[in-house]
């Protein structure tokens, strides 16, 4: 689920009151997807093309016999149309487009994604080096978290990664605005736990949602 103006509204005023608690940068962004995954209608229609055949081999088998032209005809458009129809579906259905991508690449490419914005918005180039990235990618239900080398001698491997896995059930149960408010606040916490305190010389980064059409 996207984000309302009324969220983003919220969220950029968490993240603000984070970095001033904490000293540290934090950027956030909400992405509909990490890749445009143009084998899923491709798949889709595959499947859709591939049943349709069978069932209509299947019939023409039950009949006894070979098809005239017009039976023969009328397959090629069920077989078309149902390889076309399952296609749309995957266009217009996150969930049922998800089936036909493997999650190994989904992971992969929301990964490869976020690494790729970090350095593009300078997460790497703050004072301290005390950049951190949350993003969201929702096509995927996929949450990344990156962190900079000044976090390095204080927050684990093991720490990241809990706290990435509370905030992606979250987002499967909950809606985007709650899990990412609820992801900023354990965030501060750990944050200030491991001895991250101190206000906010100046604001390196802006601390609005980042969308695809920001990231574009």
């Amino acid at each position: 689920m996207q984000l309302t103006e009324q969220d983003r509204t919220i969220i950029a005023a968490r993240v603000g009151e984070l970095e001033a608690r904490t000293g540290t940068q934090v950027a956030t962004a909400v992405i509909g997807k990490s890749d445009s995954y143009p084998e899923a209608p491709w798949k889709a229609f595959a499947l859709g093309a591939a049943t349709a055949a069978l069932a209509c081999t299947l019939w023409q088998s039950s009949t006894g016999g070979w098809a005239d032209d017009d039976a023969q005809m009328g397959h090629v458009l069920v077989i078309l149309g149902s390889g076309a129809f399952l296609a749309l579906l995957s266009t217009l259905f996150s969930r049922f487009a998800r089936l036909f991508v493997d999650r190994t690449r989904r992971e992969v490419e929301v990964t490869q994604f976020a690494q790729s914005l970090f350095f593009r918005r300078g997460l790497d180039r703050t004072r301290g080096r005390v950049g951190i990235l949350l993003l969201v990618s929702l096509f995927e239900r996929k949450v990344v978290i990156l962190a900079d080398e000044g976090f390095d001698s204080s927050i684990g491997t093991h720490d990241w990664g809990a706290l990435t896995g509370r905030i992606t059930l979250l987002l499967r149960h909950r809606t985007t605005a709650f899990a990412l408010r609820a992801g900023l606040e354990a965030l501060e916490a750990m944050l200030l736990e491991r001895g991250f305190s101190g206000s906010r010389t100046g604001n390196e980064l802006p601390d609005a949602v980042l969308s695809t059409k920001d990231i574009a």
